[in-house]
This record gives structure tokens, C-alpha cells and sequence, in this order.
């Protein structure tokens, strides 16, 4: 399951797309909006994607860590559009027969999503707004 979504992400729905009875390890990453960022008080954020583009790198990343890691699914969503403090920007879910395969699944995925897919990210923060490159930044004014 690799989604780019406007609506809610609903881990439920990863978990069980990646769960089955031949994996006991079910590791989640879950990425939410923060209120703050550099030193401002975050009111939202807006993510814009090339949505064809960022699919195909999605399923790319996912195909990889299948490879790389001992785990048997994994499941990626990422939400566009506007997103309020405290909601789910990101997760994904790896399941494997044990935790740490699952674990380092998750971490490549995540990882490797913030590297290469193109999905941005406009911060709306008290007195401006700017997008932000990279892993929280640096700022560049709008």
C-alpha cells in the first residue's frame, strides 16, 4: 500500500495492510506537525507533491527496502494539503518475522522518502510563511 492522500492517514488501514500471521514485528514511524520550528510558533503546514512522480519514488523506496531488509510488507502514505498541528503528515509500517528487521525497514523508508520524494513542505508560523528544505530546514521566505 503506497499512498499520497489529502485525507486523514489511517494507520489502522497500514497496519492492516502489512500485518498477517507469518509476521509477529509490526514497526510504525509516524510523522505528526509540530507547533514549532526553528525557534517560531508553527499555526499549520501546507504539503504540495508531484503526485505521479512521488508515487513512483514511494513504490521505488518501498520495493528497495523489501530488498534490503528481512521484512515481508510495508505500507507508505503521505498526506498534501493543508495539515493542522498534531496531525499525521507521514507513516509508514514495516511488518517482519522479528522487531529489528521492521524497525531498520522503517527508518530506511522514512529516510530515504525525505531524500528523494518530491514532496514540499510550506510552513505557516506567526508573522510569515516559508518553505522548508530539508529536514526541518533551513527557511526560505515566501
Amino acid at each position: 500500500m503506497i499512498r499520497l492522500q489529502a485525507e486523514s492517514i489511517r494507520l489502522e488501514d497500514l497496519v492492516q495492510a502489512v500485518q498477517d500471521d507469518a509476521h509477529g514485528a509490526v514497526a510504525i514511524f509516524l510523522g505528526t506537525v509540530r507547533d514549532h520550528n526553528i525557534g517560531r510558533k508553527v499555526l499549520y503546514l501546507e504539503y504540495e507533491a508531484y503526485t505521479d512522480m512521488a508515487v513512483r519514488e514511494m513504490e521505488k523506496i518501498r520495493d528497495l527496502a523489501l530488498e534490503k531488509y528481512d521484512v515481508g510488507r510495508i505500507a507508505i502514505a503521505h498526506r498534501s494539503g493543508r495539515l493542522e498541528i498534531g496531525e499525521a503528515s507521514v507513516a509508514v509500517v514495516a511488518a517482519s518475522a522479528h522487531r529489528a528487521a521492521a524497525m531498520e525497514a522503517c527508518r530506511f523508508a522514512i529516510d530515504r522518502l525525505k531524500e528523494t520524494v518530491p514532496i514540499w513542505k510550506k510552513e505557516f508560523f506567526e508573522g510569515g510563511e516559508a518553505w522548508i528544505e530539508g529536514a526541518g530546514g533551513p527557511m526560505r521566505p515566501v
